[in-house]
C-alpha cells in the first residue's frame, strides 16, 4: 500500500452531478490494516479523487523534522491544499496518537486557513469521543481550519465481527463529509 497517493486536480463534476472538491484523507493510525485505517477508506470513497495519506508510512525522521523527505513534503502539501480535510485517528490515552501530532506539527500556523476538517476518531470506550471537542478540534483550530459540527466517534460496537464497519457508521461519515462538501460549496457561491 502506498503512502500517498496524489489524485489529478478534482475539477470536473462527480458522477452524481456534483461538483468535487480537493480533499485529503489522513489516517493517523500507526497500521494501515486498524480499525482507523478502516474509516478513512469509508472517507475516500466518499470523496471523490481524494488523495489519502498513511501517516505510518511515512518517514518518521522527516515526520518529527530531523530530515527532508519527498513523500511527506508531498503530504504536507496535500493536507495544505485541501479544502476538505478528513482526519482520522485512534484515541490512545484520551487524546490523538502522536503519529498524527507529528504532521501537524510540520504546518506553520494558519497553514489550514480556508480548510474543512472532518474530526473522525476511534476508540475502545465510548468516552474516548470526548477527544474530538477536547483534542481534535483545538488542534485545526490553531491552524486555522474549521471543523464541521458532527464529528464521528468509531467503537468497537459500530464494527461487525469481520472488522467491517456497520451502516450506521458509514451513514455518520458521510453525514460529516456532506456537512464539511455543503460549507466549502456554499462559501464558493458568495460574490
Amino acid at each position: 500500500m502506498t503512502a500517498i497517493q496524489i489524485a489529478p486536480d478534482p475539477t470536473p463534476l462527480t458522477a452524481a452531478g456534483s461538483p468535487a472538491f480537493r480533499a485529503t484523507v489522513v489516517n493517523g493510525s500507526p497500521s494501515t490494516g486498524s480499525r482507523t485505517a478502516t474509516v478513512a477508506r469509508v472517507a475516500a470513497e466518499a470523496l471523490p479523487d481524494a488523495t489519502t495519506i498513511h501517516l505510518c508510512d511515512l518517514s518518521a525522521e522527516a515526520l518529527l523534522g530531523r530530515t527532508v523527505d519527498a513523500t511527506v513534503d508531498d503530504a504536507l502539501s496535500a493536507i495544505r491544499g485541501a479544502e476538505v480535510l478528513v482526519v482520522a485517528t485512534p484515541i490512545y490515552r484520551a487524546t490523538y496518537t502522536a503519529l498524527t501530532k507529528s504532521i501537524f506539527d510540520l504546518l506553520p500556523q494558519g497553514a489550514l486557513e480556508g480548510s474543512v476538517v472532518v474530526p473522525v476518531a476511534t476508540g475502545a470506550t465510548s468516552e474516548h469521543a470526548l477527544a474530538i471537542d477536547h483534542g481534535l478540534r483545538p488542534l485545526f483550530a490553531s491552524l486555522g481550519a474549521w471543523a464541521t459540527p458532527a464529528g464521528v466517534f468509531a467503537g468497537h460496537a459500530d464494527f461487525d465481527d469481520d472488522g467491517l464497519p456497520l451502516a450506521r457508521l458509514v451513514d455518520a461519515i458521510e453525514h460529516a463529509i456532506d456537512q464539511a462538501t455543503s460549507f466549502v460549496q456554499a462559501r464558493k457561491d458568495q460574490p
